[in-house]
C-alpha cells in the first residue's frame, strides 16, 4: 500500500510517494519517491507533470490542492500537456519591449499568427511547413492548425501598409538617441519566380542567385529596427539612399544617426546624407568608415603619418590602445566633416606578418607548381612567374616588393568621417559596436531558417523575411540579456530554451496546471527579469 509522506528539507516540502515492503530478512522497509512540493505561498500541493500523467493512465484519481477541486479519472485522462517555458519568455519579452502592442495594431487580424510562427522559426530553425507538430505540443496563443497552406496565405496576405505600419511603431517604442547600425547581406533562393531573385555578390560564397536584405539596428538595445529588401545584383553603395528614403517616412518628426562601414561610401552618398531630410530635421546624422580606395583617406593618411605615433594622441578602448587624431575637414562649399584618423601599430605589424607569410607561401608554391600558379589571381598579383631556360623548373619566381609596400602603406590606419561625432575615441566605440548588425543576420541565417528562402512568389518571400524580423527582435533580446548576465560563460542559447522548454503546462477540465519550475528554471527568469511563472 502506497501512501503521501511531506518531508522538510531546508525552506521546502517534499511531497514522497512512499510504499512499505518487507526485505529477504522480513524486515518492514519503505521506498520513497518524489512526486511534487507544497507551494510556500500557497501551502497547497503541486504535483509533478510525470506523476499527473501516471495516475491518468492508471485511471486513478486524485485531488489538486492548487485548484481547489477534485478531478475525475475522466478529467485527468482527457487532459493535455504542453511545453510553456519558451512561449513564455518570448510573450513577456515582447510584451515588455513594445513588440508585441506593434504588432496588434498594425496586424490585428492574425497578429497572433506571424508571433507564433516567429517563435516557431527560433524554437526550431525548421522549415515553416513543420509548424503544425510544434503548436500542437506547445502553449501558444489561439491560433489553430498551422497547416502548409495557411501558412503560405498568411504571409503572402502581410502588406506593404501593414509592414510599414508596424515599423513605425516599433520604432517609435525604441529610444530616440540611439545609434542606428546598417549593412546588408544576402539571401539565397532557388526559385525563379521572385522579381528581385539575381545574381550578384553573394556574401557567403553560396552559387546561387539572392536578394539583399539591409537592416536597421540600435546598437544600444541591440534590437533591429527596420529592414528594407533590394535586387541581388545591386551593391551596397548604391542601396544607402533608398533605405535611408524609405526609412525616414518610418522615424516621423525624430532625427537619426547611421553607422556604416566602407561599402556604404560615396561622395554621392556623403552629399546625399547632408541634404535637408523630407521631414525637415535637417541632414541625417552620420558616421562611416572610409575604403583607402578614396582619395580622401590615403590624404588623411599622408597629413598624419609623420605626427600621429605619440603619447598625446594616445586612446584606450576596452584595454586596446591605439593613436587618434581628430580635424575638421572642409567636404564641400557648404559643409565641414570631423575626420577621426587611427593608427595602431600592433595592428600593423599584425598586418605586415600575415602578408609576408602569405607571399612566402605563395612563392614556395609557384616553384613547385609554376604552370598551376599562373592560373591563379592572389599569385599574380604579389609574384611575378615568368619561363626561363635556365631554370630546371622552366620558370623564375620573384617577388612583386612594389606591390607589397603599397600594400602596407595603409596597415593599421582606419578613417572615420562624421557630421556629428567631434571626439574620436566616442567615434570609434560607436563604430565597434556595429557589429551588432552583422551578428543579427547570423542569428537569421543559421538559427531561423532564413539561410534559403523556401518561397515562390514576390509577396511569400516579403513576408517570410517579415516574420523573419519578428523572430530577430525577439532573439536579439535574448542575446542581449544572455550577454549582460554572463549566461553563455555556460549555456548557448538553444541549451538554454532547451531547458525553459521542459517547463510544462497541463490543461485539466478547463484549469492550467503550471509544473513546479526546476531551480535552473527559476534563475534563468529571474536573469530575464521575468515574473515567475507560477
Amino acid at each position: 500500500m502506497s501512501y503521501e509522506v511531506i518531508q522538510k528539507v531546508g525552506r521546502y516540502q517534499y511531497i514522497y510517494l512512499a510504499e512499505g515492503f518487507r526485505n529477504k530478512d522480513g524486515q518492514v522497509r519503505q521506498k520513497r519517491r518524489p512526486i511534487g512540493k507544497i507551494d510556500p505561498r500557497t501551502e497547497k500541493k503541486v504535483y509533478k507533470p510525470e506523476y499527473l500523467e501516471e495516475l491518468r493512465l492508471s485511471g486513478q484519481q486524485i485531488d489538486i490542492p492548487s485548484t481547489e477541486k477534485i478531478f475525475s479519472i475522466e478529467d485527468i485522462r482527457k487532459s493535455t500537456v504542453r511545453s510553456y517555458g519558451q512561449f513564455y519568455l518570448y510573450r513577456v519579452l515582447s510584451e515588455k519591449s513594445g513588440l508585441t502592442d506593434a504588432l496588434k495594431k498594425a496586424i490585428p487580424d492574425y497578429w497572433e499568427e506571424i508571433f507564433m510562427l516567429a517563435c516557431y522559426m527560433i524554437s526550431t530553425s525548421d522549415p515553416l511547413m513543420y509548424c503544425t507538430d510544434w503548436i500542437s505540443g506547445t502553449e501558444s496563443y489561439p491560433v489553430g492548425s498551422m497547416t502548409s497552406q495557411r501558412i503560405s496565405e498568411l504571409l503572402i496576405s502581410i502588406s506593404a501598409e501593414q509592414r510599414n505600419q508596424f515599423y513605425q511603431l516599433w520604432y517609435a517604442a525604441n529610444k530616440e538617441d540611439e545609434y542606428l547600425a546598417l549593412d546588408i547581406t544576402s539571401e539565397s533562393s532557388y526559385s525563379e519566380l521572385i522579381d528581385d531573385v539575381e545574381w550578384g555578390y553573394n556574401r557567403d560564397h553560396d552559387n546561387l542567385p539572392q536578394i539583399n536584405l539591409c537592416m536597421l539596428m540600435g546598437e544600444t538595445r541591440q534590437l533591429p529596427i527596420y529592414q528594407s529588401l533590394y535586387s541581388g545584383s545591386q551593391k551596397d553603395v548604391s542601396t544607402l539612399a533608398t533605405t535611408l528614403t524609405q526609412f525616414e517616412a518610418v522615424t516621423g518628426n525624430r532625427a537619426i544617426t547611421v553607422v556604416m562601414d566602407k561599402g556604404f561610401f560615396s561622395t554621392r552618398n556623403i552629399n546625399y546624407m547632408l541634404k535637408d531630410t523630407v521631414n525637415g530635421n535637417g541632414p541625417i546624422r552620420f558616421l562611416i568608415s572610409v575604403p583607402f580606395t578614396s582619395s580622401f583617406a590615403k590624404k588623411q593618411v599622408e597629413s598624419e603619418r609623420k605626427d600621429i605615433d605619440c603619447v598625446e594622441n594616445t586612446i584606450v578602448i576596452n584595454g586596446y590602445s591605439m593613436r587618434a587624431v581628430t580635424k575638421e575637414r572642409t567636404w564641400n562649399k557648404q559643409h565641414k566633416l570631423y575626420t577621426h584618423i587611427y593608427y595602431s601599430a600592433k595592428k600593423a605589424i599584425g598586418i605586415r606578418e600575415d602578408l609576408y607569410a602569405t607571399v612566402v607561401i605563395l612563392r614556395q608554391k609557384a616553384i613547385e607548381n609554376p604552370e598551376k600558379c599562373l592560373q591563379d589571381e592572389e599569385c599574380q598579383k604579389y609574384l611575378i612567374i615568368r619561363k626561363s631556360e635556365k631554370q630546371d623548373a622552366g620558370y623564375t619566381v620573384n617577388i612583386r616588393t612594389d606591390v607589397i609596400e603599397k600594400s602596407l602603406q595603409t596597415a593599421g590606419w582606419v578613417i572615420l568621417l562624421s557630421n556629428d561625432i567631434s571626439d574620436a575615441r566616442k567615434a570609434m566605440g560607436i563604430y565597434r559596436d556595429k557589429d551588432v548588425v552583422e551578428k543579427g543576420f547570423l542569428r537569421m541565417k543559421n538559427n531561423i531558417d532564413l539561410g534559403r528562402l523556401r518561397v515562390h512568389s514576390d509577396n511569400a518571400m516579403q513576408g517570410k523575411l517579415f516574420v523573419g524580423f519578428i523572430a530577430s527582435v525577439i532573439m536579439s533580446n535574448i542575446n542581449k540579456v544572455m550577454a549582460d548576465m554572463d549566461l553563455y560563460k555556460k549555456y548557448t542559447m538553444k541549451e538554454l530554451l532547451r531547458i525553459l522548454a521542459k517547463l510544462r503546462i497541463q490543461e485539466i477540465n478547463g484549469q492550467s496546471i503550471i509544473s513546479p519550475l526546476t531551480k535552473e528554471q527559476r534563475i534563468l527568469y529571474q536573469a530575464f527579469d521575468v515574473t515567475i511563472p507560477e
